[in-house]
């Protein structure tokens, strides 16, 4: 067997010849070839994570405690690839197996959000990917019975052959059901539990780490299948699994299943490990080789203490699962397979998992971004105000999210479309959390280490709007060829980003996900992270809506207004000719955060009615589905405004509506914390009146809720 054949580079080849002081047979040179593959050895990626910050990488997710005893596990996964060549079992396993990633923490799954992007909605292939990729989400989380409480969904011709899929679960648990992966103990068992293996799957890991092309669909048989009906089953199984004292570790079967959660799950508990590969279950006759690559779904891997093993086979015959003794720890330090006593593979774990890291120097850029004057005013503002209404990024995502089961569990709050973020009710005296994910391709590419923080500050506000205050992220960075100079410049410029913004924001990276080799034939993705932001409920549990619902509010816009900016990532600019080129706004970070503890202690002290993060298509925009949503007009009373007032896009604003009695107060305390804000108008009607132009809620209703489907020419 050749090196090139199995995905490995001569200079990774001879590596690997090295630190072994030998060649690897034909089934070593295999475990390698996923082991050292990006997608989990993270080549390229992790010396710059190391630099940046400090994530949880060693664990299957991060924990933020909310209470002494009551913690949050949330973590972001990719399944792009898969989803490319296969949508739905592409998208439902991506669900499947970040589902495990919580459970495996020790943590019941509460929520599910995803972040969706795909090329230009007339585009054929779009549809196909979009009603496939959607359909795999709604299917298996509905029938594993944990609710898709949000998301967001982005049209972009970059991602035209190269859709993105990022899910994110969220779970909670108590500090005396946590587990760990580290596996620990000379003679303690490793014991699979869940489904027999098949050959789904295999170099499902290689698939991921090389670019997509022409005859990537002849890859299929690299994406795993999914049965949700055994999922639901392995859930409660590792969840009952985690309340005894006996079970050491825990680890999921992703990507590269028995060989990855093995070979890893020793390696962080400083072991060796021997497995018996003849004892694994399995659907059909395979190869050792085969089963240590087989990536087939609903399998975990629980390392037990000796002589304590009976308990668990129980457990999971109980729930009609197969479990098996398939190995053993030891004081080794290698992974040793044997198959019917013949031993196939002897390897020291450090040379396995310890993949080689591509650190280069990433070259300078100036990082100050110029501040350009207005563009010419578009001659219709009311015609610029529909079109972005009926852009497919911003309009309403309806579609997709009524194919969700957002209510399943009992614990979803606030309703997908009431709020900037999702609400989940945790019961047990301990307030509700808010939930969100964001993206923005388009920011990132003009600037990944300035778009990134907008990102960023983009979830915090989400959060915040939603009455939350925020505790910790988790991202999902999808980007190209790694290999690429100008690519691995966006990579670490964009950490860069995500370390300045965290610690402006003061909230920790618990961990995250790399996705490279986002490219189809020549063309690569924008850079895209994905940030999953978990908060808490700041004093009830329902959460704040953004429905202008009493008529009557005063309506203000509350940070840095936007004259002398201009951002040519916002959607408006796609609508204006003569687009101004790559320019970012300059943003004064620090100052936004000063505007976002402003809003804290506005909604501690129950201010506004309404809060409503001001993000794609401006003011206007944010306004609009403040109306739509609440069914209730607007009404301008400020000075009259023009396109950029109304459509320009600069982070860290909010739309408020405040009772009249509570105006004052409001204004007092953001003249005394010297935090800008205007007032515009007020919350009445049946028209969304903007002084410029006029138009009734019914049918701006209309366009918004009617434009995804009209455009994808879905039924």
């Amino acid at each position: 067997m050749n090196y090139e054949d199995v995905g490995l580079k001569r200079e990774e080849y001879d590596e690997i010849c090295k630190r072994l002081k030998r060649s690897p047979n034909d089934v070593e040179l295999l475990l390698f070839s996923a082991m050292w593959s990006e997608h989990c050895g993270y080549k390229h990626s992790k010396a710059l994570i190391k630099r940046y910050f400090r994530a949880n990488t060693e664990e299957n997710a991060g924990i933020i405690w909310i209470s002494d005893d009551i913690g949050i596990a949330f973590k972001v996964e990719s399944h792009n690839h898969p989803s490319a060549v296969e949508p739905f079992q592409g998208a439902a396993t991506g669900v499947g197996g970040i589902i495990r990633d919580i459970i495996a923490m020790g943590a019941r799954p509460i929520a599910i959000l995803n972040s969706l992007a795909f090329g230009l909605p007339k585009n054929r292939k779009t549809r196909y990917l979009l009603e496939g990729i959607v359909s795999g989400i709604s299917s298996y989380g509905n029938s594993i019975g944990v609710p898709t409480v949000g998301g967001e969904v982005r049209f972009d011709i970059s991602y035209e052959n190269n859709p993105l899929v990022n899910v994110m679960a969220v779970g909670v648990l108590k500090r005396t059901t946590a587990k760990t992966s580290r596996a620990k103990g000379v003679g303690n068992s490793l014991i699979l539990v869940g489904s027999k293996t098949g050959r789904d799957g295999i170099h499902g890991a290689s698939f991921a780490s090389r670019k997509l092309r022409e005859g990537s669909y002849e890859d299929r048989p690299s994406v795993q299948v999914g049965d949700p009906f055994t999922e639901k089953k392995l859930i409660e199984v590792t969840l009952e699994l985690c309340s005894l004292p006996q079970v050491v570790a825990v680890q999921d079967m992703g990507a590269a299943g028995i060989l990855s959660s093995s070979s890893e799950m020793a390696r962080k508990g400083g072991m060796g490990v021997d497995l018996f590969l003849e004892k694994v279950p399995l659907r059909e006759k395979m190869t050792p080789a085969e089963i240590m690559l087989s990536e087939s779904q609903e399998r975990m891997l629980f390392a037990v203490e000796k002589g304590k093993e009976k308990e668990i086979f129980e457990c999971g015959e109980k729930w009609e699962l197969d479990v098996a003794n398939i190995g053993v720890l030891t004081d080794t330090g290698n992974m040793r397979l044997y198959w019917h006593d013949e031993k196939v593979a002897d390897v020291p774990l450090c040379v396995l998992v310890d993949a080689p890291s591509y650190e280069k120097e990433s070259f300078s850029i100036s990082r100050s971004m110029p501040s350009l004057p207005m563009v010419d005013e578009p001659v219709n503002l009311e015609e610029i105000f529909l079109k972005l209404l009926y852009d497919p990024t911003i309009s309403s995502k309806r579609w997709v999210y009524t194919q969700y089961d957002h209510m399943v569990g009992t614990s979803t709050v606030v309703l997908p479309g009431d709020a900037d973020a999702a609400i989940m009710s945790l019961g047990e005296g301990v307030k509700g959390i808010g939930v969100t994910i964001d993206s923005n391709g388009r920011y990132c590419n003009i600037s990944p280490e300035e778009g990134v923080k907008a990102v960023l500050f983009e979830a915090y506000a989400n959060l915040i709007a939603s009455g939350c205050r925020p505790l910790g992220i988790t991202d999902g960075l999808n980007f190209g060829d790694p290999d690429d100079d100008r690519i691995y410049h966006q990579f670490s410029e964009t950490i860069r980003g995500i370390a300045e913004g965290c610690a402006i924001l003061n909230i920790p990276v618990t961990g995250g996900n790399v996705s490279f080799y986002n490219r189809f034939e020549e063309k690569s993705i924008y850079p895209t992270p994905v940030i999953g932001m978990v908060g808490k409920c700041l004093n009830v549990t329902r959460g704040v809506k953004f429905a202008f619902d009493t008529e009557g509010d005063k309506v203000y816009v509350v940070g840095e207004p936007v004259r002398g900016q201009v951002n040519s990532g916002s959607v408006y600019r796609k609508y204006v000719e003569g687009e101004v080129g790559s320019v970012f706004p300059n943003v004064d970070w620090y100052r936004i955060k000063e505007v976002f503890d402003f809003m804290l202690s506005c909604v501690e002290k129950n201010i506004f009615t309404t809060v409503h993060d001001i993000s794609d298509g401006g003011l206007a925009i944010a306004v609009a589905e403040c109306c739509i949503s609440g069914k209730m007009g607007f009404i301008w009373e400020a000075g009259e405004p023009n396109a950029n007032t109304l459509f320009e896009e600069i982070p860290g604003r909010f739309v408020v509506s405040i009772p009249n009695s509570k105006c004052r107060v409001f204004e007092e305390m953001a003249h005394e914390d010297e935090i800008p804000f205007e007032e515009i108008g007020s919350v009445g009607g049946t028209d969304a009146d903007f002084k410029v132009f006029k138009l009734p809620i019914p049918i701006l209703t209309n366009i918004y809720e009617s434009a995804l489907k009209e455009e994808l020419d879905l039924h």
